[in-house]
């Protein structure tokens, strides 16, 4: 095995995976996700595909993410960390698709309609 790339998307935010064997290293652009990510409910986010297959720290992973914000990239990390290792092994489907990690969240933010302050919402109505 040399490299498996992947690619998960969420919101806006788009990462490209690299996996590959090592003892566990996770870089996210250039700097190691606990300094990327500092919130720790936004940590387990990048490694809790490894936890659902019992893999930890057998692959290291080179992260490429840019767009959204930092729980948007984590869950597009997510998903494409999911992705790499179905990819590795076939196994790692069923479990990982019954915690829905390769499920692809479309939500994202409502574009503004002319004649609104928002997406939807509605200037004050004044009767006279």
């Amino acid at each position: 095995m040399e490299m498996i790339n992947a690619i998960g998307r969420r919101k806006t935010a788009v990462a490209r995976v690299y996996l590959m064997k090592g003892e566990g290293k996770v870089t996210v652009n250039g700097k190691d996700y606990r300094e990327y990510f500092p919130q720790i409910h936004v940590q387990h986010n990048v490694v809790d595909p490894f936890a659902v297959i019992g893999a930890e720290n057998i692959y290291d992973l080179k992260i490429n993410v840019r767009g959204g914000g930092y729980k948007g990239q984590a869950e597009a990390i997510r998903m494409g960390v999911s992705r790499a290792l179905v990819k590795l092994n076939e196994e790692f489907r069923k479990p990982l698709k019954a915690k829905k990690y390769l499920m692809r969240d479309s939500r994202a933010v409502e574009r503004k309609k002319y004649g609104k302050p928002k997406a939807r919402k509605r200037f004050q109505f004044s009767k006279r």
